[in-house]
C-alpha cells in the first residue's frame, strides 16, 4: 500500500492530468459554448467530463492492472465547436448518446479488436512516435520564449537521468515550479475553489443532428483517439484486452452525456506519460501512475467552475517543457520499435511522417490517416515480396549456371 504512494507515479499521474486538460480544456470550453449553454451547464460540461474519465479510468486500471487512462475526445471536441451553433442542447445531448452507443456496440461485438490484431507492432509503434512528437519539440521551441527557466529544467532532466532516473520528471517539475514562483511567473490570483452542481439536460433526438453530430462525432472519437490509445498500450507491451475498455468508455459515456459528456475514449498521450521505466522499473506496477491520474482528474471535474482558473497557474512554457520530457523516453522507445523490423520500415516511417504532419481530411486526424497509409502500404509489399524473392532466387540460380 505505501508503494502506491510513491512519488514517481503521484508526479506521472499529476503531468499527466495537467497534459490533459492544458491541451484540451479550451476546446472542450469552446465547444460547451457553441452550444449555447450558460455558466453553468459549461461548468456541469467539466464536471461530467472530469467525473466520467476519472471514475472510468481508475476502476479500468484497477481492474486490468494495466496503465489505462480514459479521455475526452479532443477532435471531437474541436468538431462541437463547428457543428453545434444553432443546435438545441437536447438535440445535442441526443447526439452524444447515440455516440456513446454505437462506441459500446462497437465495444460488445468485438470488431474493434479483431480489427488491432491486423496492425503490427511498427506500425502502432510509429503512429505513436508521431502524435507524441510534437510534444518533444515543443519541449525545445520552448527555450524560444523562457530560455532560463526551460535551459534549467533541461539541465536537471539531464542530471536527474544520470543519478535519479526515476524520480527525473517529478524533480525536473519541482525545480520549474520553484523558478516559475522565484521568477514571479507563477500566477496564483483569483483562484476560488467550489464544488460544481452537475446540470440535467433532458435529451431529444433529431435525426438531422444525429447524421450531422453523432455520426462524425462517433468516427472521430475511434479514429483518431481510441486506436492511438490502443496503440499505446500494445507498444509498450500490454495486451489488456481492447473490446471491454471500449465498451465501457461507451457506457461511461451514455451515463454522463445529459450532464455534458459529449465522448469518452482511450487517452494516448496522457496514458504515454504514465508508461515509461521513469514510472517504475516494473512495468506492471505502473497502472499505479494511471490511478494517480485519475484521481486528480475527478478532483478537476469535482472543482469543474475552478479550472479556469487553474490553467493559468503555471505558465506555458512550463507545461511544455514537462510534458515533452515526460515523453522523451516514450518516444525514443516508439522510433526504436518502429524502425526496428527492416521490412516493415518504409511503411512504419510513412505512418510516423504523416501522423507527425497534423493533417485534417474529412474531419478525420492524422493518426487515422497515417494508420491507415502505412497498413496499405505494408500489405501492399508484404504480398508483392515472395513474387519479388522467387526473381531474385531465380536470377541468382541463372547466374550459378552460365
Amino acid at each position: 500500500m505505501l508503494r502506491f504512494f510513491a512519488l514517481p507515479y503521484i508526479a506521472s499521474g499529476f503531468v499527466a492530468m495537467l497534459v490533459g486538460y492544458t491541451s484540451a480544456a479550451a476546446i472542450v470550453f469552446q465547444a460547451a459554448a457553441a452550444s449555447g449553454a450558460s455558466p453553468d451547464k459549461i461548468s456541469s460540461w467539466m464536471w461530467s467530463v472530469g467525473v466520467g474519465m476519472g471514475l472510468c479510468g481508475i476502476a479500468l486500471s484497477m481492474k486490468y492492472k494495466a496503465p489505462v487512462i480514459i479521455a475526452w475526445s479532443t477532435p471531437g471536441a474541436a468538431l462541437l465547436v463547428t457543428s453545434l451553433p444553432g443546435v438545441p442542447m437536447g438535440d445535442a445531448v441526443g447526439a452524444f448518446l447515440f455516440c456513446s452507443f454505437l462506441l459500446t456496440l462497437c465495444g460488445i461485438t468485438k470488431w474493434f479488436e479483431k480489427i488491432m490484431e491486423y496492425v503490427p507492432q511498427s506500425i502502432a509503434a510509429a503512429m505513436l512516435a508521431g502524435v507524441l512528437l510534437s510534444f518533444g519539440l515543443n519541449a525545445f521551441s520552448a527555450l524560444q520564449t523562457e530560455f532560463s527557466m526551460v535551459f534549467l529544467m533541461l539541465a536537471t532532466y539531464v542530471v536527474g537521468k544520470r543519478y535519479q532516473p526515476r524520480y527525473v520528471i517529478p524533480i525536473t517539475l519541482v525545480v520549474g515550479v520553484i523558478f516559475a514562483a522565484l521568477n514571479g511567473t507563477l500566477n496564483n490570483e483569483g483562484i476560488a475553489l467550489s464544488l460544481t452542481v452537475p446540470v440535467w439536460t433532458t435529451p431529444s433526438f433529431s435525426l438531422p443532428i444525429i447524421l450531422g453530430v453523432g455520426v462524425p462525432l462517433f468516427i472521430v472519437t475511434m479514429a483518431s483517439q481510441n486506436i492511438p490509445g490502443i496503440a499505446v498500450l500494445r507498444a509498450h507491451g500490454y495486451k489488456t484486452p481492447a473490446s471491454p475498455l471500449i465498451t465501457w468508455s461507451g457506457i461511461t459515456g451514455l451515463f454522463f452525456a445529459p450532464f455534458g459528456g459529449y465522448a469518452f475514449n482511450l487517452g494516448a498521450i496522457t496514458a504515454s506519460i504514465c508508461m515509461s521505466e521513469v514510472v517504475d522499473p516494473n512495468p506492471a506496477k505502473r497502472y499505479y501512475a494511471t490511478i494517480w491520474a485519475g484521481i486528480f482528474v475527478l478532483l478537476m471535474g469535482l472543482f469543474g467552475a475552478t479550472v479556469t482558473a487553474l490553467f493559468t497557474l503555471f505558465p506555458r512554457e512550463l507545461i511544455m517543457a514537462i510534458a515533452g520530457l515526460a515523453l522523451v523516453s516514450t518516444i525514443s522507445n516508439s522510433l526504436k520499435i518502429a524502425l526496428e523490423v527492416g521490412e516493415e520500415r518504409e511503411a512504419a516511417f510513412i505512418t510516423f511522417a504523416i501522423t507527425a504532419s497534423g493533417l485534417t481530411l474529412l474531419t478525420v486526424g492524422a493518426p487515422f490517416w497515417g494508420l491507415l497509409a502505412g497498413l496499405g502500404i505494408h500489405y501492399f509489399l508484404k504480398l508483392a515480396r515472395p513474387k519479388n524473392t522467387q526473381t531474385v532466387q531465380a536470377a541468382n540460380s541463372g547466374s550459378s549456371s552460365s
